[in-house]
């Protein structure tokens, strides 16, 4: 409650009729207002003393006879006494309990034992299909129940429902909390809100689907998780399968054998004939006698990763990187994974069905035609009168400096999604700790025209003198909650403070649309405001029983103008501005747009969300939509942050339902962002997610990397991303808990470590050899786990720490260096697992440009390009901290320019040329092939995903020529500039050096140079064919805070980029024209380089970049 404001009498401004904001002082005449009996319902109550929830009156109600087991006081002979009684549908769960409650003292039925206990003590439960079910929302039409609707499709005689008492949470669930607050990073019970029940209701609602899918998950598949590709077998992978035939390498034991199998077999197949082939050398093998193909399984050596199922060998996700790069297939016949292994753990609540927290229909909840007595839920629809709020005041307000003495005012919106539907802003006043206006604001939006997500936006704004105005605090209220309720009576909401000028913004304008409110209730500021009171709940309805036919519009004549300009508007990139001529038209042809499914994202974005009228149309139309119809694309513009109705929204995701595992991850960062744009907590998207998750532990796996990194960076958003992840790893099993258990260790330890070494050298580039011995002596007393799978990839198990290879690199953040053996490895495998570990850094958009870069990859794969792009492992694992991957063969560009003659190496364009003759010696023709290939792939990828600040210390090489680019800190044309002059003057890196590789220059071609020249236009084409995915994902990543994607506008660069409003002929010509332009300026990009390696040299940091 606000501690300074005084708390009035309100009940002067109660309102008790859904038509009139009628005053209770003005309601003595009934002649005057036909709804009379309804406005003085409450108070005729009190004046005949009548007890509530008698239910005497009830023409044309629908009544059910229900039959209640009451409890037991665990000492009375009357265990499992009943009760028969006749309930009508139309009221609540808690009055139906209340009325239980009344009926069992009146008849004397343990009547002391309800005379001490709470209602509240007990519970209602069902038994469906034989499990136990809890009524569990206490505002739920009883009509509207899910066991009410089994009985009735059963035309069962027993409706029984039993009264039994609230179970305690055992010390093992308590435990288990226990264990999962900890794995969250914070406590769920401190999440909880006082105020709001939604976080508790979502993690009930959400055991059912939950305990649902890990009873029907295929334990085997689960287990051992097979990455699988979906997509056809490019062509040029095709071409290195000769006769489709492929040779495997089979290791058991210390022994291996060697197999040539088709292409399209199965793992049980290649089982089955390397038992054959060992037949009589079983003890070499060791293979136990009787046993068969089902007692093994394939392996890749060196890795977590099963192949099984009937799925061919060439399918498999290994097998085909395999191909890609030329290397020998290599497999390990193990015995399977343990299915019960991934065990869970048994909860203490019952389960709540899917119909909780709905509402009825609009004629089950109407007052039309129906006496008082009868009515005890109001149908939203049927309050036609203006939305309005009593503003009392805000206090506790701290204003920066230079606002200090201004004016303040509230502006109050009600929003849906991006959309605000009615706006209203109170008088200014002078600023004071308390400021109070006491005063009712009133809408141009009727309640009844609120759309299920609507919310009330409250913003305290302040200026002084003339100066334009600036957003101090904000706070958010879903006006319909997650019971489909309208909010009613007095609210205090504590609210967010706007970042200053000078702040990091960070994720603001993300965070303006969460409904969370500031949990610091101490020190934030508090608004205090009135809401009208009815005399029941008002509902909103989830439809009606029978629609009323729409009048179709004409359809426009093909050739026509509009037609024309409706083609137009269908076929533009989603960055396209609606105009209001724009929304117009294509509300007008909705019957002809909602057909087309690319044209659905923009219809939906012209529905006026503030007419209930069009609302339950575009129902309508949505239910003509076959989400199967829908591109992928198409279905992630619809998750996106304008659109925010549920019905559009699930449509969306049951299309991706459809999507393969391989394909959910491509988009699974997106996603999980996507969960901020969703109104409520329980949500279609959040169910998949879950759903998704516990069918394979590699969505798992990053699901929960990627929401626990946002529970510990977003406030706004953690009880959100807390319940959905926690419901996770209720369902994922013990195994991956324990799993992510030690993963979780490796990352505190490394944190600790890692803030140490800091300290002790906070602003030094050099690292003295001392601050090296004491990190590895920090590393040898650290208490690692003996093992744990590597957070940017769950294949790959990591063991003992190399402590003696472990060092920290000379750059700003003082990231740590380390080597870890590998669990698995043996004499037919090498390596280790290097890991660069980050303490300061957000890596968030380099995990963004690595996804996409992994989906460029796929899309050039599609067109049987393959252009040797290297998305290294990189994830983030908690605010500002994660982890990079260390491609062991990788060397910068810079230390191989450095090696030769020193900086002046920047100038010499043969230097690179020799360093790939020395590294590769007589493989000149396939290094060739892999550098063209590779310096094409990231040329078009960098230039169409703006990524700046390129140096040769963040471009690397393998020995085999492989080009890879790091650090991606400038993306979207957002370069570095020096003393504010852009120091980058080629819009991609193609440097002297590069060209000399490919016997060109930058006045002299070669057939190698056209080579590189064709691809490019390749690639670039092809990238311009998912022009609307791209500007998609990006979209859907502009509200997470990175610095240089903060709105729609930073993604224009992109747009440009891949010339989206010019003809195929035009954009080769214009990226023709750059290639140009990177061979002509070549020798700028040579002087920045030498610069960098100078300027390197100076600091003490030779190669201090040579992080992969």
């Amino acid at each position: 409650m606000v501690r300074r404001i005084p708390k009035e009498n309100h009940t002067c401004d109660r309102v008790y009729s859904p038509f009139h904001l009628v005053k209770t002082s003005q309601m003595g005449e009934t002649d005057k207002n036909p709804l009379a009996s309804h406005l003085s319902f409450k108070s005729r109550h009190h004046r005949q003393g009548m007890r509530p929830h008698t239910f005497n009156h009830f023409a044309g109600v629908e009544v059910l006879t229900l039959e209640f087991v009451l409890p037991s006081d665990g000492q009375s002979e009357n265990a499992g006494e009943t009760l028969r009684l006749d309930i009508p549908g139309n009221i609540t769960v808690a009055q139906m309990k209340a009325h239980v409650w009344s009926q069992a003292m009146d008849k004397n039925v343990l009547a002391k034992l309800y005379q001490n206990a709470s209602v509240n003590a007990f519970v209602m439960m069902y038994q469906k299909k034989g499990q136990w079910y809890e009524i569990y929302d206490s505002q739920q039409i009883v009509q509207t129940l899910d066991c009410v609707a089994y009985w009735k499709a059963l035309r069962s005689q027993s409706c029984r429902i039993h009264i039994k008492e609230r179970m305690k949470e055992s010390d093992e669930s308590c435990r288990f909390q226990a264990e999962l607050d900890h794995m969250l990073g914070i406590a769920m019970h401190d999440l909880c809100s006082s105020n709001d029940d939604e976080l508790e209701f979502t993690r009930r609602k959400l055991t059912t689907a939950r305990r649902l899918e890990v009873l029907n998950r295929d334990r085997m598949q689960y287990a051992a998780d097979p990455w699988i590709v979906t997509t056809a077998l490019p062509s040029y992978l095709q071409e290195r399968i000769p006769n489709n035939e492929l040779f495997l390498t089979l290791h058991r034991g210390n022994s291996s054998q060697k197999i040539k199998i088709k292409a399209d077999v199965f793992p049980g197949t290649i089982l089955r004939m390397f038992l054959q082939k060992v037949d009589k050398k079983k003890e070499l093998y060791d293979v136990p006698e009787g046993c068969t193909a089902d007692s093994f399984m394939l392996k890749v050596c060196g890795r977590e990763d099963y192949l099984l199922g009937d799925v061919s060998i060439r399918d498999f996700h290994w097998v085909r990187c395999c191909l890609r790069n030329k290397q020998e297939i290599q497999l390990e016949v193990v015995i399977p994974p343990d299915p019960t292994n991934d065990r869970v753990e048994v909860e203490d609540w019952p389960l709540v069905d899917d119909c909780t927290g709905m509402t009825g229909m609009h004629e089950q909840l109407t007052l039309i035609d129906k006496d008082h007595e009868q009515v005890f839920t109001i149908s939203l629809w049927d309050c036609s009168h203006k939305f309005r709020l009593k503003l009392v005041g805000v206090d506790i307000m701290v204003l920066p400096r230079e606002l200090e003495a201004s004016e303040v005012y509230v502006e109050a919106s009600i929003c849906h999604g991006l959309n605000v539907l009615a706006t209203v802003c109170t008088p200014v006043q002078p600023s004071a700790e308390e400021v109070v206006w006491n005063m009712w604001l009133e809408f141009d939006i009727k309640v009844r025209d609120l759309p299920r997500g609507a919310r009330l936006n409250l913003s305290l704004w302040g200026r002084k003198g003339s100066c334009k105005s600036r957003l101090l605090y904000y706070v958010n209220l879903l006006l319909i909650d997650h019971r489909s309720l309208l909010r009613q009576g007095e609210f205090i909401l504590y609210m967010w403070r706007h970042p200053d000028k000078g702040e990091a913004q960070g994720s603001i304008e993300a965070d303006k649309i969460s409904s969370a409110t500031n949990p610091d209730n101490e020190d934030s500021m508090a608004v205090r405001f009135v809401l009208n009171t009815y005399c029941f709940p008002v509902a909103l309805p989830k439809g009606r029983i029978s629609e009323p036919p729409a009048e179709r519009p004409a359809v426009l004549h093909p050739g026509s103008n509009e037609h024309q300009r409706l083609e137009e508007i269908v076929e533009s990139d989603p960055l396209r501005p609606l105009s209001n001529e724009d929304r117009a038209l294509l509300w007008q042809q909705r019957y002809q747009c909602i057909s087309r499914p690319k044209a659905l994202p923009k219809l939906l974005r012209s529905v006026d969300w503030g007419s209930v009228e069009a609302v339950l149309e575009t129902c309508m139309l949505l239910e003509r939509c076959e989400d199967s119809c829908l591109d992928v694309e198409v279905a992630m513009e619809l998750l996106d942050c304008h659109l925010v109705d549920e019905g559009v929204r699930t449509i969306a995701v049951q299309r991706l339902d459809e999507l393969a595992n391989d394909h959910v991850l491509r988009f699974l960062l997106q996603l999980v962002q996507a969960l901020k744009f969703e109104p409520y907590h329980d949500s279609a998207l959040a169910r998949f997610l879950i759903k998704r998750s516990l069918r394979s532990k590699r969505i798992g796996h990053f699901l929960f990397w990627y929401l626990r990194s946002e529970v510990a960076d977003s406030p706004h958003y953690r009880q959100r991303f807390a319940v959905v992840l926690e419901a996770y790893l209720r369902g994922c099993g013990h195994a991956v808990l324990q799993d992510l258990h030690n993963q979780i260790k490796v990352i505190s330890c490394l944190q600790d470590v890692a803030v140490r070494i800091k300290a002790m050298i906070p602003d030094r580039n050099d690292i003295p050899a001392s601050v090296t011995s004491y990190l590895r002596e920090l590393l040898h007393e650290a208490p690692f786990p003996d093992c744990f799978r590597v957070p940017y990839d769950p294949c790959l198990i990591a063991g003992k720490l190399q402590v003696e290879k472990c060092k920290i690199m000379a750059s700003k953040k003082k990231p740590l260096w380390l080597e870890f053996s590998c669990v698995g490895l043996s004499s037919f495998s090498e390596g280790s697992i290097g890991i660069i570990f980050k303490h300061g850094d957000d890596l968030r958009q380099d995990m963004l440009i690595l996804q996409i870069l992994v989906l460029m990859e796929a899309i050039w794969e599609s067109q049987s390009l393959h252009l040797y792009l290297l998305p290294y492992g990189c994830i983030s694992t908690g605010n500002n901290i994660g982890m990079i991957q260390i491609v062991q063969d990788g060397t910068t560009i810079a230390k191989i320019q450095q090696s030769k003659v020193g900086n002046t190496g920047a100038f010499k364009d043969e230097v690179l040329h020799q360093w790939l003759q020395e590294k590769s010696p007589n493989q000149d023709q396939l290094v060739l092939e892999k550098f063209v290939h590779s310096c094409a792939g990231y040329c078009v990828a960098t230039y169409v995903l703006g990524i700046g600040d390129r140096h040769n210390d963040n471009i690397m090489i393998t020995g085999s020529g492989n080009l890879f680019h790091i650090d991606f800190g400038h993306i979207l044309g957002n370069t570095k500039s020096i003393l504010g002059v852009n120091r980058e003057r080629v819009p991609f890196v193609l440097t002297p050096d590069f060209l000399y590789v490919m016997g060109a220059s930058r006045k002299e071609t070669s057939a190698c140079f056209n080579n590189f020249q064709e691809i490019c236009m390749k690639a670039y084409l092809a990238l311009r064919q998912h022009t609307d995915l791209l500007i998609t994902l990006f979209s859907m990543m502009a509200l997470t805070g990175m610095p240089e994607l903060s709105c729609k506008k930073d993604i224009e660069y992109m747009r440009e980029a891949l010339m989206v409003s010019r003809r195929e002929g035009d954009a080769k010509k214009h990226f023709l024209e750059q290639i140009e332009i990177c061979r002509d300026k070549g020798w700028t990009v040579q002087l920045n380089w030498f610069i960098h390696l100078f300027l390197g040299i100076k600091q003490g940091s030779p190669g201090k970049n040579n992080l992969l």
